[in-house]
């Protein structure tokens, strides 16, 4: 039995049914340096030749700005998937990305602790 609007490749007790790196025709490494905090957002051109459902998702889902990370939860991809699909589409000239800009220094023993604090908190 197949979710609504998923047709044959998402089974409701099985999940997904077409291998993650299937998707990605068993690349595994993207053509473009993307991290999990890179902003990804589409240019509004139409990418030339086929894209395969994820591809269309993905762009969908770029519309707004947004992280790679999160648009891998959102294909519930694993990341390293979700970049090379992202590469493709920055390829075609679909995409831009970013990469993330921190002000701080991101090893910072203060800031470390207070996002360990605040996950405590959450727990």
């Amino acid at each position: 039995m197949t979710a609504a609007g998923d047709g044959p490749w998402l089974d409701d007790a099985a999940g997904r049914l077409v291998r993650p790196f299937t998707v990605s025709n068993g690349r595994t490494r993207p053509t473009v340096a993307l991290d999990l905090v890179s902003q990804v957002v589409a240019t509004g051109a139409t990418p030339l030749g086929y894209l395969g459902p994820e591809h269309a998702q993905a762009l969908e889902r770029c519309r707004v700005p947004v992280a790679v990370a999160e648009v891998a939860a959102h294909l519930t991809l694993p990341v390293a998937v979700t970049k090379v699909l992202l590469a493709d589409l920055v390829d075609c000239g679909a995409l831009t990305t970013k990469p993330p800009a921190f002000h701080h220094n991101p090893t910072d023993r203060a800031l470390l602790e207070a996002v360990l604090d605040g996950l405590r908190r959450q727990l």
